[in-house]
């Protein structure tokens, strides 16, 4: 017989079920934050521009559009735990495509790879997003997915402190020495330095195929959403997604909010070395809004739902990413770095606090609506690469108006960041009306 959830579920297995859930949430973590790192990496070695780069964070999100509605008519019919195992085993392969990709330097099977580990990805979040909102009381679940979130933003931070010395190390030099040798010995340096993701990623694929097989056996409790009726939150039963508003406006807010947090963590590294920073300096930068983001999920942690309910949280936070998204484009040098690391305190409670107020009251649907805001990851896909065409358009206007190229290159990296304000904008908007909306009469 299928287990409700309930707000008295604070047993000792789902003590061990979040344990678990936030262990899935360090993996992808871990992997998904390592662009930071790789996008100045493909850069370099496949000598690539700025928008084709984010070509890197567009390949791992725009999977979650391919892959989110089979996933969840995968979940459907396996459950949850085979559902995540399943995703780890496919992270597993993406990451061995890595292997042939740095023996032939060819970035579309680079990309590939990272493809392939974004349906993994896609897969697990599929699973876990839905399974840590219904493991106990609604009114928590922000609660529950800020701790899923301090358990992910670590592990990113650990991903782009070891992906950043492993790749970035010497890229300096290497880029300096590219204009000046010959074009045989520009392809050894290229190759030798494509060869360095080799050893990495076979020990991720390792560590995600026994991970697989682990969770297979871990004791992870089986349960559903409640009904609509069980939960009163309605006297009308409905019968098709179409007929929640409330969920498709969550939908585009997830959208946006994704785009704007990889914009904040991948695009930093690169906007660093843009202003005049070191390799060096800059591989830190993306671990400065990851913590800011672990910080306050650790707030969030303690606030809510006590002190502070989730769409007020979603107010703050959209209010503090317009601030910060102008501050940006205001200031320059390591400040302008510091308010883009920044946005890491506007982001964190952002996706815990949009799950449980757009799956509330979706009952036998939540599956599908689950589907939905994964496919929405795909912000992280299209509204980077945005990025990456307006600042390479703006340095072209700016180059042929007589500004040099470096300085041409950090004003545009500068001023294209008002993208994010209209992000933040609609954030603001599903947080003091759209999560409102449960009928298309209201």
């Amino acid at each position: 017989m299928t287990k409700v959830a309930t707000p008295t579920s604070k047993t000792n297995s789902n003590k061990i079920a979040i344990a678990i859930i936030a262990g899935l949430f360090f993996i992808f973590g871990f992997v998904t934050w390592i662009n930071g790192a790789l996008i100045p990496f493909m850069k370099t070695i496949n000598e690539l521009t700025d928008a084709q780069s984010y070509l890197v964070a567009s390949a791992s999100y725009i999977s979650f559009v391919v892959m989110a509605l089979p996933a969840s008519y995968i979940i459907n019919k396996v459950g949850y735990k085979k559902g995540m195992s399943l995703g780890l085993f496919i992270m597993a392969i993406g990451a061995l495509v890595f292997i042939p990709a740095a023996e032939a330097r060819t970035y579309w099977v680079f990309l590939s790879g990272i493809f392939i580990q974004g349906m993994g990805m896609t897969l697990l979040q599929t699973a876990s997003n839905p399974y840590i909102t219904i493991l106990g009381p609604i009114d928590s679940a922000a609660k529950r997915i800020a701790i899923m979130g301090i358990a992910n933003k670590v592990a990113g931070a650990l991903g782009s402190l070891v992906f950043g010395a492993i790749l970035l190390s010497g890229i300096d030099e290497v880029k300096e020495k590219l204009g000046i040798v010959s074009a045989s010995e520009k392809n050894e340096l290229l190759n030798t330095m494509a060869d360095s993701v080799v050893m990495p990623y076979v020990i991720m694929a390792i560590v995600l195929f026994v991970l697989g097989f682990l969770i297979r056996k871990a004791p992870l409790p089986d349960i559903e959403a409640s009904t609509d009726e069980e939960e009163g939150v309605t006297k009308v039963q409905k019968t098709n997604i179409f007929q929640f508003p409330h969920l498709w406006l969550g939908v585009i807010t997830l959208f946006f909010y994704v785009g704007a947090e990889v914009i904040a963590g991948d695009t930093i590294i690169s906007y660093g070395m843009s202003l005049g920073f070191s390799s060096e300096e800059a591989k830190y930068f993306t671990t400065y809004t990851l913590l800011a983001m672990v910080l306050t999920y650790a707030l969030g942690v303690f606030l809510i739902p006590k002190y502070l309910k989730q769409h007020n949280a979603l107010i703050i936070s959209a209010i503090l990413g317009i601030l910060f998204s102008c501050c940006i484009i205001a200031t320059t040098g390591i400040i302008s770095v510091m308010f883009v690391a920044a946005l890491g305190i506007a982001n964190a409670l952002v996706w815990p606090a949009v799950w449980p107020l757009t799956l509330e009251g979706l009952g036998k649907f939540t599956k599908t609506g689950s589907a939905l805001l994964i496919m929405a990851i795909s912000g992280g896909a299209i509204i980077p690469p945005l990025y990456g065409e307006l600042v390479d358009n703006n340095k072209v206007d700016l180059i042929l108006n007589g500004m040099e190229e470096s300085e041409a290159l950090s004003q545009a990296a500068t001023s294209s960041y008002w993208i994010l304000i209209p992000c933040y904008a609609f954030i603001l908007f599903f947080a003091l009306w759209g999560h409102k909306y449960k009928s298309w009469s209201k």
